[in-house]
């Protein structure tokens, strides 16, 4: 990587809505194999800070590199061929279309192509697909509004997977999702770990998060009120109680 050993570093953004100000000189870093964890309430800016990493929100100040490389002023679709996914909030898997072609999406002409990337991560394909995901292999003439919610977030990942990422931006996966399927996500992110995935996790769930960060990141109001340890926020009654909205564990 050029001139960094972090996969992705933020410097210093700030975003806008309009004149709405909702990033306020947010830095972060995250490196290969990594888990970083985003906590905070709604409405914080926490879907606001994927977006503008994935460029469908530019920063209008600061900086954000990618593999050492400026993603400032790129669009979203070179971004995205550069070797990032997203796993979007809500799934927004394509609901008319089968298990199947969702999956395939990704590897299409319009995707466009990118570089073979860290040779030591795993390499996806369909077939490395199905066996991460044996549901999706029994449905996979199955349109998308035919699947569980669970089963959606599955195809959410696997279409994500499929671009062979070096980063994976995850938002809130475990919303709505029974307490089993939370657990299932929980081993698929460090699956992805293992396998010398980086992921930005963005979650609500203190739990889940808790269980697979390296490292914490709680935004209020746009701006970072604590970076640490799992171990370190959980130990943080002030943090919990006023900007992720539960006691410390005693």
């Amino acid at each position: 990587m050029a001139g960094s050993d972090h996969l992705l570093a933020i410097r210093d953004i700030h975003t806008y809505y309009g004149d709405s100000y909702v990033l306020h000189g947010l830095s972060l870093e995250l490196s290969q194999g990594r888990i970083v964890v985003i906590l905070g309430r709604n409405g914080m800016g926490k879907t606001t800070l994927i977006r503008s990493i994935a460029g469908l929100t530019p920063p209008r100040r600061g900086d954000i590199l990618f593999e050492g490389h400026s993603l400032i002023g790129k669009p979203p679709y070179e971004i995205a061929q550069s070797g990032m996914a997203i796993v979007p909030q809500g799934r927004r898997i394509f609901q008319s279309l089968t298990v199947r072609e969702n999956l395939m999406l990704p590897t299409s002409a319009l995707a466009g192509r990118r570089k073979s990337g860290n040779p030591d991560r795993k390499r996806w394909d369909l077939a490395s697909i199905l066996a991460e995901f044996p549901q999706l292999a029994e449905r996979m003439d199955n349109t998308g509004n035919a699947l569980s919610g669970g089963e959606q977030q599955m195809l959410a990942i696997g279409r994500a997977l499929m671009a062979n990422p070096s980063l994976i931006l995850m938002d809130e996966p475990s919303e709505g999702l029974a307490p089993k399927l939370v657990q299932k996500i929980e081993e698929i992110m460090r699956n992805l770990r293992n396998h010398g995935h980086a992921i930005l996790l963005v979650e609500q769930n203190l739990a889940l998060a808790l269980s697979v960060a390296d490292s914490i990141y709680v935004i209020s109001s746009g701006r970072f009120v604590f970076h640490g340890t799992a171990e370190e926020l959980s130990r943080n009654a002030e943090i919990l109680d006023s900007h992720v909205g539960v006691a410390a564990a005693h």
